[in-house]
């Protein structure tokens, strides 16, 4: 059965976060991403708990090169004790001239940085829970001290589950091997990617996976054209095709158009921006790429299109919020449908 999931438009603020995750958990969603780009994920995460009481929160995605993995374990981990275990932390490492230009930090090699991160928050929440002294030695990350009052101690909730965005085949590998899941890219969900490229890579890593570790979650991060009405849906859809346009002008994401023989598409739209001509990148993007990379259809038709499309694929959907809050029942009403519909497939 899928689990549902909002997402904040990246805009959204402190002031502002914690009424929108009241607002998501009335609705019915199994829980909520919060960004880290305009806004700060682990302050927008915390703010979220704090106003619900079901909600599960998580960050899509933290980009943590900039941040040691200490800083992010003790926040973290005191999210995970105040919500009683809602808190998930997922990570992502962001590109190289943003680690280094925007965050002046230190860029690593990203699956063998990602894996000793990960393997860094495992070491110290084992510290924290235990006691035991703390002694994680890898090349990029080394932690070998933490006197008995810095430790804030064991909590009684699970351990905050680590979820990786992955794109290329060594992150999607390291999923397999050790994360508690991933978060996919808008665009790199097509259901051919899916079956083709993710799942078989992930695949591939769980082969030297712990034993004791359950599979790893699977969490679609879909674009869905949806409303009330046909309109409303057109108007989704014009949106999402300029959204997807730009995104697909980043080489980095041309894999998933490769695998439809669409490299051309990726190439005109990268022209297209080195020209500045912003207009005419939508006019690139055709239904039938679209149509690929987008669900469409009012909330009435949602159920249907989305089991039909990634039922026993994934595990998780986002689902994104009404921007008018007057659709709200309508799509709360889409949400308890889909839920049920994707329990009987």
């Amino acid at each position: 059965m899928f689990e549902i999931f909002a997402s904040t438009p990246e805009h959204l603020n402190l002031a502002d976060i914690g009424r929108f995750a009241q607002r998501v958990e009335a609705m019915g969603y199994d829980g909520l991403f919060v960004s880290d780009a305009i806004h700060d994920g682990l302050l927008l995460a915390c703010q979220a708990l704090s106003a619900t009481s079901r909600l599960k929160v998580g960050t899509s995605v933290l980009i943590v090169f900039p941040r040691s993995p200490m800083n992010v374990a003790l926040a973290s981990w005191d999210m995970q004790k105040m919500s009683g275990g809602r808190f998930e932390l997922g990570m992502g490492t962001q590109i190289k001239q943003n680690i280094e230009d925007r965050y002046s930090a230190r860029w690593l090699p990203p699956a063998a940085g990602m894996r000793e991160y990960v393997g860094a928050l495992r070491a110290i929440f084992h510290a924290f829970r235990t006691g035991e002294p703390l002694e994680y030695l890898g090349e990029h990350y080394r932690f070998t001290r933490l006197q008995p009052f810095f430790n804030p101690g064991p909590i009684n909730a699970p351990d905050v589950p680590l979820m990786l965005g992955a794109v290329g085949p060594k992150m999607l590998e390291l999923v397999g091997q050790t994360a508690d899941g991933i978060h996919t890219h808008p665009t790199n969900t097509s259901v051919r990617y899916l079956k083709e490229v993710i799942l078989p890579q992930i695949a591939v890593g769980t082969a030297n996976r712990d034993a004791g570790r359950a599979k790893p979650v699977v969490s679609a991060s879909q674009f869905i054209a949806t409303g009330p009405d046909n309109a409303t849906v057109a108007s989704e859809r014009e949106r999402f095709r300029d959204m997807l346009a730009f995104l697909f002008s980043t080489p980095a994401y041309w894999p998933s158009l490769e695998l439809f023989g669409w490299q051309h598409v990726g190439e005109r739209l990268l022209e297209l921006t080195r020209q500045k001509r912003w207009k005419d990148m939508p006019k690139i993007f055709t239904d039938e790429v679209l149509d690929t990379f987008l669900v469409t259809g009012r909330y009435d038709e949602l159920p249907e299109r989305l089991v039909s499309r990634f039922g026993g694929l994934v595990d998780r959907i986002t689902l994104t919020v009404p921007e008018n809050p007057a659709h709200d029942a309508a799509a709360a009403e889409a949400i308890k449908a889909t839920r049920a519909a994707s329990a009987r497939s």
